[in-house]
C-alpha cells in the first residue's frame, strides 16, 4: 500500500528507535509527516506516510553504525512478517550477476553495464525502461554515499521490468567518478532492484549493515575475481546473520 500511514509508535518499532527520538524529530520537521490538529498524546499528533519513512531512512543509512542498520533490518522484517535469518543479500544475486572486473568508466556507463549484466543473467523484462528508471535515481542525487561504493537503484519498486528481485555486483580497480560528495572515486557497485518497498529496504539495510563491518569494504575491494567477491559477501552476510539468530 503505497499511502499506508503509522503513527509514532509504529515507527520507532518499524526503526528500532526510541519513541521520544521519533516525536522529537517530528516536532521539529526532521522526518516527513503530518501534525494533526487538537489536543492529543505524542503518539496521535503525527501520521507518517510508509513509503516515505522509507525513503527518509534509505537517505540516511550511509550515516547510521551497524547497531542502528541491523535494528532498522529487524524492525522491517518483523513489520512485514519477513525472514530475518536468510541470506537475503546472497540469494538475491544471480547466477552471473558479479561483473569483476567492470570495463565502464564513467557514470552513465557504468549503469547501462549493469543493467546490462542483469540483463544477461535474465533478470530483466523492459531493460531500456529500467536503465530510464536507475538514471533518473541518480540523477537526483548520487547513491555513491559510503566511500568507494555505490547502490545505484530504481526510485521507486519496479514491478513490470524485472523478473524478480535482484542485485548485481560490480567491481572496478581503477574507480570512476560516479558523483560522491567528497570527489572521490567508486569501485563497487550494487545495483538493487525490487518489486517491492518492503524488499527494497530490507535489503539496503542488509548491505548497508554489511558494508560497515570492519574490514569487509577493503576486503571486497580487493577482491581480484567474482570467486573472492562472493565468498567475501557470503561470509560476511553469514556472520551478521548468526550474530542476529
Amino acid at each position: 500500500m503505497p499511502h499506508e500511514q503509522m503513527n509514532a509508535t509504529q515507527v520507532a518499532s518499524y526503526l528500532a528507535m526510541d519513541l521520544r527520538e521519533v516525536v522529537k524529530l517530528a516536532s521539529r520537521g526532521q522526518i516527513p509527516c503530518r501534525k494533526l490538529s487538537g489536543d492529543k498524546s505524542p503518539n496521535d499528533r503525527f501520521r507518517f506516510i510508509k513509503s516515505e519513512v522509507d525513503h527518509w531512512v534509505e537517505t540516511r543509512m550511509h550515516t547510521l553504525d551497524c547497531q542502528q542498520l541491523g535494528g532498522i533490518s529487524k524492525g522491517v522484517s518483523d513489520y512485514h512478517g519477513m525472514d530475518t535469518e536468510g541470506m537475503l543479500l546472497c540469494s538475491s544475486i544471480p547466477a552471473g550477476g558479479l561483473d569483476v572486473p567492470m570495463h565502464a568508466r564513467t557514470r552513465q556507463a557504468t549503469l547501462r553495464e549493469l543493467v546490462d549484466v542483469a540483463d544477461r543473467a535474465g533478470m530483466v523484462h523492459l531493460k531500456s525502461d529500467l536503465l530510464d528508471e536507475v538514471r533518473a535515481r541518480e540523477d537526483i542525487r548520487s547513491t555513491a554515499l559510503i566511500p568507494g561504493v555505490a547502490l545505484p537503484h530504481p526510485r521507486h519498486p519496479v514491478e513490470y521490468d524485472i523478473v524478480e528481485s535482484f542485485v548485481v555486483v560490480g567491481l572496478t580497480h581503477s574507480g570512476i567518478p560516479f558523483g560522491a560528495p567528497d570527489g572521490s572515486l567508486t569501485r563497487l557497485f550494487f545495483l538493487v532492484c525490487c518489486k517491492d518497498e518492503r524488499t527494497h529496504l530490507h535489503l539496503l539495510a542488509r548491505l548497508a549493515q554489511m558494508l560497515h563491518t570492519p574490514g569487509v569494504l577493503d576486503e571486497l575491494t580487493g577482491a581480484e575475481g567474482p570467486d573472492k567477491l562472493m565468498k567475501t559477501l557470503r561470509n560476511c552476510e553469514k556472520a551478521i546473520v548468526g550474530a542476529g539468530s
